[in-house]
């Protein structure tokens, strides 16, 4: 299960583009997006999600339903 970004509550700082280890994270239109395909969750690489430990909005990155 992948990750995905509230663009409601997404203030586009790009931090979290930068931490992806695989490269999942891009500018959509006016916001980010996770690729759920390239997302792994950065399992077997780390113990909690990247893009999450470095958003400065806390509750914007979830777990996709």
């Amino acid at each position: 299960m992948a990750y995905k970004i509230l663009a409601s509550q997404c203030t586009q700082c790009g931090a979290c583009e930068f931490e992806c280890p695989n490269g999942a994270i891009t500018m959509k239109g006016d916001g980010y997006a996770i690729d759920p395909v390239a997302c792994t969750e950065c399992a077997g690489q780390f113990d909690e999600p990247q893009c999450d430990s470095v958003c400065p909005m806390p509750g914007t990155i979830k777990k996709a339903a």
